[in-house]
């Protein structure tokens, strides 16, 4: 696996959530993961039910087997002023600038700017190490923009191109391209099984290809249980009313007679099928357009309970299980 996971989707189809799982899955078996937000909206603090992330490094979760989930929400003004003190050594002065509000502003005037120093941070903490030489994380996990932006997010060294021909800037873009563009990356795509979200997916991976962005895996979410396959629907619709009717009865549900509850629950039951038949149709149809990408596929089940830290850990498992670590 790619030592940066970086985690898209279209808004809605769970792309947070299954960022957090493939961390908790990826740091298992006593390896280290950093989890890291980058659109500040801290969905991250909720899944995993703490308080607010700081724009520091702390340890969310405990993997299962010993490993460790760390996190980090990155604010966009305060890892400008990191880059200032790193490449300029502006010290106070830079704590003045943004008192002043010229950190927002450059951050807001220049949103490739902003883009960089984002991609920057997650690409710092793939490369940083330890005195020992190991690696600080041995995965580093991206919760990032919406698929309809995700390509222009990581190609910052196109972003940047007008604000800077060289330089400390121009230098930092490269630097982060050379990991986003290398086998140490992998970019996923989190969808449903509906028609938007497929299409935005493949659109999606269309935009990464064209930018030379590495492509990983497609993850399916919420992927409702299947209750009857073609076979089944077919024999629903050939079946006769009145023998629909006698096997309701023999189950229990009603008598026998004539318009007992019986046949009262035909119509409902025919109506349900008919329902389910139309999904059913149209989740086989997006499968096939997923399955045109190319691209290993993963499914995650519709949590009937809904989402919890539990639920969190059990989709966690699940990608392990499908091999997604």
């Amino acid at each position: 696996m790619s030592r940066l996971q970086v985690v898209s989707g279209k808004g809605g189809t769970g792309k947070t959530t299954v960022a957090a799982a493939l961390a908790l899955a990826l740091a298992t078996e006593g390896k280290r993961a950093l989890l890291v937000e980058v659109e500040g909206r801290q969905g991250i603090a909720q899944l995993f039910e703490t308080e607010a992330l700081p724009y520091e490094e702390r340890k969310i979760a405990v993997a299962p087997g010993g490993g460790e989930v760390y996190a980090l929400a990155i604010d966009p003004e305060l890892a400008l002023l990191d880059y200032l003190q790193m490449f300029y050594k502006l010290g106070g002065a830079g704590r003045a600038l943004k008192k002043l509000g010229a950190i927002d502003f450059a951050t807001t005037i220049a949103p490739g700017l902003r883009d960089v120093l984002l991609t920057g941070k997650a690409c710092e903490a793939v490369r940083r190490k330890e005195k020992s030489g190991r690696f600080t994380y041995d995965y580093v996990v991206m919760d990032a923009p919406p698929t309809g932006r995700i390509t222009r997010f990581l190609n910052v060294n196109d972003e940047v191109a007008g604000l800077a021909k060289i330089g400390p800037i121009h230098n930092q873009a490269q630097a982060v391209m050379r990991v986003l563009k290398s086998p140490e990356t992998a970019v996923h795509l989190v969808t449903l099984l509906e028609e938007m979200p497929v299409q935005e997916t493949a659109d999606g991976i269309a935009e990464l290809r064209a930018a030379k962005l590495p492509v990983g895996r497609i993850v399916v979410n919420m992927v409702r249980p299947a209750l009857l396959d073609g076979v089944d629907l077919e024999l629903a619709k050939a079946a006769p009313r009145s023998a629909i009717a006698k096997s309701l009865s023999s189950a229990g549900l009603g008598g026998a007679r004539r318009g007992g509850l019986a046949e009262r629950l035909v119509d409902p039951l025919l109506q349900q099928a008919d329902e389910y038949a139309e999904r059913y149709t149209l989740e086989t149809e997006q499968r096939s357009v997923l399955a045109e990408q190319g691209l290993p596929s993963h499914e995650l089940p519709l949590l009937a309970e809904g989402l919890d830290l539990a639920g969190l850990y059990e989709l966690a498992a699940q990608l392990r299980k499908q091999g997604m670590s």
